[in-house]
């Protein structure tokens, strides 16, 4: 049996995308359309069959990518999905989004991204972990704490990072902590790292609440997706005194205009497995939940959840994208047509590829920090972000998508052009 022909979740071709809004940076900000044609690519992808023996005794044979977009400032850095919607061309535009998002925040990273077609929540923990495994031996040779460093992303976790760390450390003969990040604490994880891209979130949520003179206790705010990033995203945000009127899983959601109890959602989250049933909130579909009244939305699931079908009928005054590419290009120009303000993915869920990145300086020291110190440097790359996002946002005249784009094209633009073309 082969999962190869799975469908894809997505309306549009994401690398497509990804490819028309780096030509409209390249024409906004006068960059060589010569580097726009070399950053257009990817620099490498592999294609990998991928057998597996199943608990029933039948071999099944799936298919798995590994991306990478461009090293010009570092080794790749980007995570492994494992979703029935796959594609290769999602992982390719996914591994594109990874550049501009490490270099918008300073990190010396390319861009890198792998996924595997396969329903996670269908597999057992052995067969999961056999999956991986195998996976692993595939792409071993393209992967490396100084080549390409894997991470989490969705349907994949610290257990299956701590899989490919010990695949790759046993072929390699000793550990090397450096391999993959987002790995648990136990195996030279990072304190703050399962948190990180919420809280990353959060922080770009204060900064901008400055910029509006308003505190974050004022907003009442949406989250689309209740997994890694989104449950994280309720508990901290509400933390913070901001009402949350709706959250949502893969299932479908929960709405109280009065507010969700964050802490119930959490508790009936883990013990249901869903966030259906939830007391005191009525049932919505993901649909009506991006329609619904709030100051903030927060996407924080898939790609293209807000299109041209949809944009209009958002309420939201701000988008804080969670998730890589929920909004697509035709749906932002809706939005900026509207004045809805859109925090970008590669600036509002940074905040995970920069703990990553902590993650692997700790590996490779040997040397581990305490969680303060952790969200200290991270609010003070997460907020030097924005507000140099904000400053460019002002000086074009254009929206913190363009802004943070151009930022990190340029910046890899100038690596590149630095280093020259070899031979």
């Amino acid at each position: 049996m082969t999962t190869a022909e799975a469908p894809s979740h997505l309306r549009e071709n994401p690398f497509e995308l990804a490819k028309a809004q780096l030509r409209r940076v390249g024409e906004v900000f006068a960059i060589d359309p010569n580097l726009i044609g070399v950053l257009s690519q990817c620099k490498k992808g592999v294609e990998v069959s991928i057998p597996v023996s199943m608990d029933d005794g039948s071999i099944n044979v799936f298919l798995g990518y590994r991306v990478t977009h461009n090293i010009a400032r570092g080794p790749s850095k980007g995570g492994i999905r494992y979703h029935p919607d796959v594609t290769q061309d999602e992982v390719k535009a996914l591994a594109m989004w990874m550049t501009w998002k490490c270099a918008l925040m300073g990190l010396p990273f390319g861009g890198a991204k792998g996924g595997v077609i396969c329903d996670p929540k269908h597999l057992s923990r052995g067969e999961l972990e056999r999956l991986t495994r195998r996976y692993t031996s595939e792409i071993i040779n393209d992967i490396g704490p100084e080549r390409d460093i894997p991470a989490p992303d969705v349907g994949t976790d610290g257990r299956v990072m701590a899989w490919i760390f010990d695949t790759y450390s046993m072929n390699k003969g000793h550990s090397v902590l450096g391999v993959v990040t987002g790995k648990p604490l136990s195996v030279g994880g990072s304190l703050g790292r399962v948190e990180a891209t919420a809280r990353g979130a959060m922080y770009t949520i204060q900064a901008m609440a400055q910029k509006q003179d308003k505190r974050v206790d004022e907003y009442t705010v949406v989250i689309q997706g209740f997994g890694n990033v989104g449950a994280h995203l309720a508990r901290l945000i509400h933390g913070q005194g901001a009402k949350v009127v709706a959250v949502s899983d893969s299932r479908g959601g929960v709405y109280n205009p009065k507010g969700i109890d964050v802490p119930a959602a959490l508790a009936h989250k883990q013990e249901a497995g869903t966030l259906e049933g939830l007391a005191n909130a009525e049932a919505v579909t993901n649909e009506e939940l991006v329609e619904l009244p709030c100051e903030i939305l927060a996407p924080c699931a898939l790609e293209q959840v807000i299109t041209e079908r949809n944009a209009d009928r958002v309420k939201a005054s701000v988008i804080c994208e969670g998730a890589n590419g929920p909004v697509t290009p035709t749906a932002d120009h809706v939005l900026e047509d509207r004045g809805v303000l859109v925090l970008p993915d590669v600036l509002a869920n940074a905040g995970g590829v920069v703990v990553s990145y902590f993650e692997w300086v700790q590996g490779l020291q040997e040397y581990f920090w305490r969680e303060e110190e952790v969200n200290a440097k991270l609010h003070d790359i997460s907020v030097r972000a924005f507000e140099e996002t904000w400053l460019t946002r002002e000086r074009q005249a254009t929206s913190m998508r363009m802004a943070a784009y151009g930022l990190a094209v340029q910046r890899v633009a100038e690596a590149t052009t630095t280093r020259g073309l070899y031979p």
